[in-house]
């Protein structure tokens, strides 16, 4: 393999020298940055240990049969075999590839030789460049090339999102070049690639924009990233090609249209917009990348610096479904917010990047692995009382696993960054980096966040001239720095970089202090919820352990989500007092590792003080992040009102066996969706689907059922066709009334009642020429 070191630094050259104008700062390879005693070096480990726990030949079970060649083990089950299989062999190989870069790991390094190479056997055995897992994979391409294009959201010719599937794979092979040095990645990488166009090559501008429909991760980015490998123009082409105009479109003249999308369909081709725009210096697609990080990031983010409700991007000013939902941010968004946010930094080193990719890796990332056992995050509920899933290695295939592989290799990627004669410090991670070009070794060295204090020292020096430029960030107020014990001028503001210029030799010692204050962070619709904050570190309370149903994941399809009991929000912690008065309240407890007690008035009163410590550090429990602020005054009143809201939501939630919301991805999928003529949409803010012909999905219920809930819309035919387990319901459904937004729920009785186990449900019209719109589904007890 060439040197890893050597494949980063070709990949910098951009395809005119126009186009290299447009980086302003560049990163060290993962090889030059190593991890010190740290939180993010124990997740380190600690995602090792999962990723070689892992079978390899089970991962590449799918691309062997898709080949043609017999599977050496069995696939894993999970979504490795209910159509999404291969998309974590592709996350796999880009995992291996960057904890190699970053541990020297020679073990890894032959793990990744072993994947490449029984790759590369099935390419072979195919002959046209392809590699791929999903299912009936050659029967597929043939049709899209041939111009059969039947494309949704989330399927693309009957099969599960076949585009995003093979993204993972060209994303392996591209990680596998660019930190492992691997020249057969390349080679087959740029067949694939060549493959693809093929493919597509007599596909007009609309066929394309009708498959580009279906998510398709980062494919723009991609094809963009092998036209600079190859210097090649042509992949440009493709790259845009693969653009989808849909969303690129509105972000060009500054509209935000994403409430209802699914939101990690979107950042992906925002990744492939802003890469295009960098090789080719296009500025509008430039700010259209810009216009989407501001909004996500400003006005549909939470404190922890991740976003969606149930995967979809929710109304920005309206967070009630963020504080009630189960589902709450997904950790594959935050994974691709922090790639945007790299690419922006480097061309545009402003601080605020800084400062979001700080709060998103601290109280996102890192806090979305189990510190200890290992498992990885889907989704992190915001509301109140609940609690996390953690995979297993044998049993979770999500996406969430697949990025979460990849997470936690990565964590030097962004510690610094360079120009000419100038080092910056963005995050404040023990480490000792490597600036070959410089001869210099600088070791950095703290206990933040449970200290201030961030120390540095030179190791090495070629005593040239250089600037250091230490991230102040936008929390600190009253930083100080010293160089060898003797104080420096402070030249910058919060949200600036202190520069300090001189020429360094080894045993120079940096001393920074960045003081950190209690603060409230008010959920961004306005409503009188707010989080804890300590500097840039989210605080959460632990409030019990008590039927924490699938804790730790099995390979059922809604394993991500934590079932479990829950808690009703008006028996959660609430406030008492301003929104002032609230951070005087909070005492440190523990010098050594952050603790605070809340020592104000809360409502239900507390056996015991309300106990806050870094999100990070909180697993296997349930916790509270967002915390209701009232006054003296309205405490019994919302109480009220919280009771009688919880007490209905609450008596629906524990009758439920089992719940569909159609048109969202997840929901259809996990209940096997089935169709023909139909189609999707959204409909104030709620995702629905409706046929001219069918559609229909397998219910599972682990409990006795007895009764169909499904909501639609008054002004729609209520006349529908519904087989249940084969047989049509033939009873009159109740009526509810209409809600403020024109939805209704009608309640059918069930001939009989239904045990535990799978029943197919189906919906046609029923002398008309389309169902109605259906929102929710849901089997009673």
């Amino acid at each position: 393999m060439k040197s890893s070191l050597t494949c980063l630094l070709l990949f910098c050259f951009f395809l005119t020298g126009k186009a290299q104008t447009r980086q302003a700062v560049s990163y060290f390879p993962l090889q030059d940055i190593k991890l010190l005693e740290s939180p993010f070096l124990q997740a380190q480990q600690t995602d090792l240990h999962y990723i070689m726990a892992m079978n390899p030949d089970r991962l590449l079970a799918p691309f062997l049969r898709e080949a043609g060649l017999a599977p050496k083990a069995p696939s894993y089950t999970n979504w490795e075999n209910t159509g999404l299989d291969g998309h974590i062999g592709g996350h796999y190989i880009s995992a291996l590839s960057m904890m190699y870069a970053a541990t020297g790991d020679t073990t890894v390094y032959n793990r990744l030789n072993y994947m490449l190479n029984e790759l590369h056997r099935a390419q072979q055995a195919v002959g046209n460049g392809f590699i791929g897992g999903t299912p009936g994979s050659l029967q597929l391409w043939k049709e899209i090339k041939e111009g059969n294009i039947r494309s949704e959201s989330f399927s693309l010719n009957g099969k599960w999102v076949p585009l995003y599937n093979i993204h993972k794979t060209y994303a392996g092979l591209r990680d596998a070049y660019l930190y492992a040095g691997s020249d057969l990645a390349r080679q087959m990488l740029i067949a694939l690639t060549d493959w693809m166009a093929s493919i597509t090559s007599g596909l007009t501008e609309q066929q394309m924009q009708d498959m580009l429909r279906s998510e398709h991760g980062g494919l723009n980015e991609i094809f963009a990233d092998v036209a600079s490998i190859t210097g090649n123009k042509k992949y440009l082409e493709l790259a845009r090609r693969f653009s989808h105009k849909t969303l690129l479109e509105p972000l060009i003249v500054g509209e935000d249209h994403l409430t209802g999308m699914h939101a990690n369909t979107q950042i992906p081709k925002v990744i492939g917009y802003k890469r295009i725009a960098d090789l080719t210096q296009n500025d509008a697609w430039d700010q259209a990348a810009r216009f989407f990080w501001n909004t996500v990031v400003n006005h549909r983010s939470v404190c922890i610096g991740g976003n969606s409700v149930r995967e979809h991007f929710h109304p920005a000013d309206n967070f009630a479904s963020m504080l009630n939902d189960i589902q709450g941010p997904e950790t594959c968004n935050t994974y691709n917010m922090l790639r945007l946010t790299k690419m922006l930094f480097q061309t545009s080193p402003d601080i605020r990047f800084a400062d979001y990719y700080e709060r998103a890796l601290y109280n996102h990332i890192l806090a979305s692995q189990q510190p200890v056992k290992g498992g990885f995050v889907y989704f992190t509920p915001m509301r109140s009382g609940h609690y996390r899933v953690y995979s297993q290695p044998e049993t979770s295939m999500w996406c969430c696993v697949g990025s979460g592989l990849e997470n936690h290799t990565k964590y030097g990627e962004f510690i610094y960054a360079h120009a000419e004669d100038t080092l910056y410090v963005n995050l404040f991670i023990p480490s000792r980096l490597t600036w070959k070009e410089k001869k210099l070794t600088l070791i950095q060295e703290s206990r933040f966040p449970d200290e201030e204090q961030i120390r540095f020292r030179i190791e090495k020096s070629n005593k040239k001239a250089l600037s250091l430029k230490l991230r102040y960030p936008s929390w600190a107020k009253g930083a100080s720095v010293s160089v060898n014990g003797k104080m420096q001028n402070i030249n910058a503001q919060p949200g600036e970089y202190l520069t300090i210029r001189r020429k360094w030799k080894a045993g120079d010692e940096i001393t920074l202090n960045l003081p950190m204050q209690v603060t409230l962070e008010q959920i961004p619709d306005q409503e009188h919820f707010y989080a804890f904050m300590y500097g840039p570190i989210v605080l959460a309370s632990p409030t019990g352990t008590e039927n924490m149903n699938g804790l730790y994941a099995d390979d059922s399809r809604g394993g991500h989500i934590a079932h479990g009991k829950l808690v009703s929000l008006e028996k959660t912690p609430m406030l008492i007092g301003s929104s002032a008065s609230l951070p005087q309240e909070l005492r440190k407890t523990d010098d050594e590792q952050l603790s605070f007690n809340y020592t104000g008035s809360v409502y239900p009163m507390q056996k015991d003080a309300l106990r806050l410590i870094p999100f990070f550090r909180l697993h296997d429990s349930r916790y509270a992040i967002y915390f209701h602020q009232v006054s003296e005054a309205e405490v019994e009143s919302i109480r009220q009102e919280m009771e009688q809201k919880e007490r209905k939501a609450m008596e629906l939630a524990n009758q439920t066996a089992d719940i569909i919301f159609p048109g969202e991805q997840q929901p259809e999928s996990d209940h096997g969706i089935r169709y023909e003529q139909a189609e999707t949409g959204t409909n104030k803010d709620r995702h629905f689907r409706r046929a001219k012909g069918w559609f229909g999905y397998t219910l599972k219920t682990s409990k006795e059922a007895n009764r169909l809930m499904i909501t639609t819309r008054k002004n729609d035919p209520m006349k529908v066709v519904i087989l249940l387990n084969n047989e049509k319901l033939t009873a009159a459904p109740t009526i509810s009334e209409t809600d403020q937004e024109g939805f209704v729920i009608l309640c059918y009785p069930l001939p009989q009642k239904l045990g535990a186990g799978n029943y197919p449900i189906r919906f046609s019209p029923d002398g008309t020429e389309w169902t109605p719109a259906i929102y929710e589904i849901r089997l009673l007890e």
